[in-house]
């Protein structure tokens, strides 16, 4: 039996705390508030508790589930509900519940949201005001219970779980499962427990899979769907044991991330943030109102910004051989196109006789690829009217260079410096690592006068290193300090726009978007899956925040330079590669293509995407089509993002016209100029044969 304790409107999501029938333990369902009324209040589950923690100690949970999850465990079976209070602070709204077990522990749930936003921040926090030492060994974020209040028995056929697998440049690929195909339906006592766990065990948190996950009630078309805010190791678990789905997630624990805290009397440990959403609708609809959260992000992020400047980065025209002569030149070349940022990337610090992809670490301007100094490099780029940008992987450093061997400055594991091919990690935990990257960081930025940073980190810390309690709590005090570190260059540099990369797309989660200005989207520079890539990222980040490379050689046909650049247009504009050898017409190409950009900088920074096409099976090898159809926030235009991939495409590409807007063709950029057709109620965009691309910018009617 189960008792309705609370229930809270934040806009158009309806929270229900409900409690079982010893008054003790608390669970949160998640609703659309205007289907409040479909609610099936005679549904058999358990109450599942809103947070789920286990303590060295106590018993592990039963129904087989020692290696699958340690959720309901006795930890979590021993809370009890101690008092719930709501806090108003102009348009913010604070829910806090307070759970307590006998030993002094107090838990509190916290669920903060703001007039205006589609999703809310949940966090727990883990207090110890007993007289002994607390041992952790698994503390949730988030855990929701109830899915799907909507069916009165356990929703058979009807319920899907989506999940943004990744892996080097493959970045974000839709993968949606029956939960029966997840072995996620009860047994017949529902007695045994199961738990579909998944994760990511390491520094590189979207290597697997993205710290999503959403369920979608298809028959009811509700989803509900959450995104982790951290950038270690994390874990997320869909969970049945009755007629209820649950989902939950946090800190990787024991068993899955190797994880141990201790929480000494008076001290207090929070969990990573989760948001959290609920909505009528399916993928697409759920997972840009995750990403709308973090707009609120983007507030104080410099001025610059505002206008989603395009970028060059000469790391595909240099290769890690950058120069002062090629600075000169690719300047002198990009002079009065709009491009606002310049970026140098790797190997400006290559020293003689050391190989520059094992020689990071020491950051000292090569003499011989800039003879009279880095000032020079600054200076030509801002007198051709850019702002200068410069690379760094300060994480890490490589086998060739000095500190590599300054073992005290290191992370290690198991007592030796923890060494991963060329690449050992700066141990940000120490404030002489700290005064060491403060010098050779931030000291260089102001001292030369940088105005952009792009953050690189090319290996991942696995599953974590010595000096605390536990392999995977050393990981987690190393991830907090490398993003304190972050802050701390922003807070020095106030107007510095720096760019979150990590082998590509490893680190687009978003506590690293929260402090970064935006995100390199893969590492996939000049290959043909990059489109769908990019339309895989809208999902997971915003547009806006998506730096999209067009690499251009000068053995590019036209076909090929259009299907480039309108990858671009799938979020923020980056170009590289031969731009000194591109003949007059394929540079008018890329002019005209960033003039494009320009006019639909607006859409791509604030909108909502719908993807159409046949799904893809082999990025390498892609087949069928794609279009990515943006409708601007203010609805008065709208933006087709069209590419045609291998197999027969002699026919026009047809969609239907997204929410039957009433659409004028305003500009076309393609290789033959031709305007789509809309007719009965689809649009028809004229491409025959493959790997061909075209944008076109629509104005709605009516709009505002």
């Amino acid at each position: 039996m189960r008792a309705k304790l609370a229930e809270y409107v934040l806009g158009d999501m309806t929270l229900v705390y409900e409690i079982d029938s010893h008054g003790s333990k608390v669970g949160l369902i998640i609703i659309p508030s205007h289907l409040r009324h479909s609610v099936c209040e005679q549904k058999r589950y358990r109450v599942d508790s809103l947070v789920q923690l286990k303590l060295v100690g106590d018993d592990y949970p039963d129904g087989f589930s020692q290696g699958v999850t340690m959720r309901n465990s006795g930890s979590t079976m021993q809370l009890e509900y101690d008092h719930q209070y709501f806090e108003e602070d102009g348009n913010t709204k604070t829910i806090v519940t307070v759970l307590q077990n006998r030993r002094g522990h107090k838990i509190e749930h916290r669920v903060v949201w703001t007039e205006g936003e589609p999703a809310a921040a949940v966090q727990t926090v883990f207090k110890n005001r007993g007289p002994e030492t607390a041992v952790l060994e698994m503390l949730s974020s988030f855990s929701l219970g109830g899915i799907t209040p909507f069916a009165q028995d356990e929703a058979p056929n009807s319920l899907l779980v989506h999940q943004l697998r990744s892996k080097w440049s493959c970045e974000g690929r839709l993968q949606t499962t029956a939960v029966e195909d997840l072995l996620l339906e009860p047994s017949w006592s529902r007695w045994g427990a199961y738990s579909h766990r998944f994760g990511q065990v390491g520094t590189m948190p979207v290597r697997g899979y993205f710290p999503f996950v959403a369920v979608e009630d298809t028959r009811h078309h509700v989803s509900w769907g959450v995104q982790l805010a951290y950038a270690g190791s994390w874990q997320m678990e869909v969970y049945r044991r009755d007629d209820a789905l649950c989902l939950s997630g946090g800190l990787a624990d024991r068993e899955f991330g190797h994880w141990l805290k201790e929480v000494r009397p008076g001290e207090e440990l929070a969990a990573p943030m989760a948001i959290v959403s609920v909505c009528e609708g399916g993928i697409e609809q759920i997972s840009q109102r995750l990403t709308a959260y973090h707009e609120k992000w983007l507030a104080d992020k410099p001025q610059v910004e505002e206008d989603l400047p395009i970028i060059f980065n000469e790391w595909c025209t240099s290769w890690g051989q950058p120069t002062s002569a090629s600075v000169f030149l690719a300047c002198r070349r990009l002079k009065d196109t709009g491009i606002k940022y310049f970026v140098i990337d790797s190997g400006w610090f290559a020293e003689e006789g050391k190989q520059w992809y094992a020689s990071m670490g020491d950051w000292r301007v090569s003499a011989k690829q800039f003879p009279l100094g880095m000032e020079e490099a600054v200076a030509t780029i801002r007198e051709f009217g850019m702002i200068p940008g410069i690379w760094f992987e300060f994480e890490n450093c490589g086998s060739q260079s000095d500190i590599f061997s300054n073992t005290d400055m290191l992370l290690k594991r198991d007592g030796r410096p923890l060494t991963v091919g060329t690449r050992r990690f700066l141990d940000l935990r120490k404030p002489e690592v700290i005064g060491y990257l403060t010098e050779k960081v931030i000291d260089f930025l102001k001292k030369y006068g940088f105005g952009y940073l792009k953050i690189d980190y090319n290996d991942t810390v696995g599953i974590g290193c010595d000096g605390a309690e536990s392999l995977g709590e050393g990981l987690r005090q190393q991830v907090l300090a490398s993003q304190e570190f972050i802050r701390k260059i922003q807070r020095e540099i106030p107007d510095l726009v720096i760019e979150n990369c990590a082998s590509g797309g490893h680190r687009l989660e978003p506590s690293m978007l929260a402090i970064t200005s935006m995100s390199s989207f893969s590492d996939a520079h000049e290959c043909l899956e990059i489109p769908i890539i990019a339309a895989n990222l809208h999902r997971a980040i915003l547009p806006r925040q998506s730096q999209i490379w067009a690499v251009l050689r000068k053995t590019d046909s036209a076909r090929r330079l259009y299907y480039s650049i309108v990858n671009t247009f799938l979020g923020r504009m980056c170009l590289s590669g031969d731009i000194h050898d591109l003949n007059d017409q394929q540079w008018r190409i890329v002019t005209e293509g960033m003039e494009f950009y320009q006019k639909i900088s607006p859409i791509i920074k604030k909108g909502f995407s719908y993807r159409f096409g046949p799904a893809v099976s082999s990025y390498r090898y892609p087949e069928g089509w794609q279009v990515v159809f943006r409708v601007a926030a203010d609805r008065d235009q709208a933006l087709a993002v069209v590419h045609s991939f291998a197999g027969d495409n002699q026919e026009p590409i047809r969609i239907p016209v997204p929410e039957n807007l009433e659409l004028d063709v305003e500009a076309v950029y393609a290789e033959n100029q031709a305007a789509p057709d809309i007719k009965g109620g689809e649009i028809h965009f004229p491409l025959g044969g493959g790997f061909q691309a075209m944008a076109v910018l629509f104005r709605i009617r009516g709009g505002r």
